[in-house]
Order: C-alpha cells, then structure tokens, then sequence
C-alpha cells in the first residue's frame, strides 16, 4: 500500500492530469492577465482593484490543478469550492465593470473563461469516486 504522499502518476487517470494541468495553464493565464491587462487581444480594467482580484482568480485557477493532482477527496472538494469562488469573482468583475464587455471578444473570453470553470468543476465532481 502506497503512503499519502507516494501517490504515483499511473494512479491518477489521465483525464484529472489533463484537467489539472490544464487548470493550472488557465490561472497562470489569468494572472498574467491582470498585472499586464491584455491578453490575446483581450483588455482588462487597469483598476489596481483589478490587478488583486485577477490575481486572487488566477491563484485559486492553480491551487484547484494542484490540489486534484493529490488524489485526495478532501483536496478536490476545497478545489472545487476555489472553483466556485473564481466563477463568483469573474461575475463580480463584470458586474463591478472592472472587466469591460465592450466588444464580441470580451464577451466571449469571459463566458467561455466562466463555463470552462464550471465544466472543470463538474468534471471533478463527476469523477468523485477516483479521489481517496
């Protein structure tokens, strides 16, 4: 039997890796989006306000990646509750204005951001049964 911290990457199923992965790719994104507000074409409030706030969504975004990868049923509810917490932060950025919706692209990076949230949240959700 493998200690806490001997989980291998074979025990994990590849999916919570690409997710996992995948969610710590879109935080970093995130939190490069706020100290540079652009990213691929996308502008963002220069609010300092801003700044700590796509910050604190991208650094829940990697805690969540991080935090599945330990197989840990406790780690993935916490995951999935900075999940949550991103999804209210980007509706809070909207509707405090300090993310602009002044265009199709903006529209879209924030709806597809927010709905890729949810599905990572659900996809974890889904494979409940693969955490310890």
């Amino acid at each position: 039997m493998k200690g806490a911290s001997q989980i291998a990457i074979n025990d994990r199923p590849r999916g919570i890796i690409v997710v996992a992965v995948l969610m710590i790719l879109f935080g970093l994104a995130e939190l490069m989006t706020g100290f540079t507000h652009r990213f691929f074409g996308i502008s963002t409030s220069g609010a300092t306000i801003f700044k700590y706030a796509a910050a604190a969504i991208g650094g829940f975004y990697v805690a969540s990646g991080l935090l599945i990868l330990t197989m840990r049923k406790w780690a993935a509810a916490f995951a999935i509750i900075l999940l949550i917490a991103d999804i209210g932060g980007r509706v809070a950025l909207v509707l405090t204005g300090l993310y602009p919706l002044g265009s199709f692209q903006q529209i879209f990076a924030i709806v597809a951001g927010t709905v890729i949230a949810i599905v990572f949240g659900i996809y974890i959700a889904a494979n409940w049964k693969h955490f310890k």
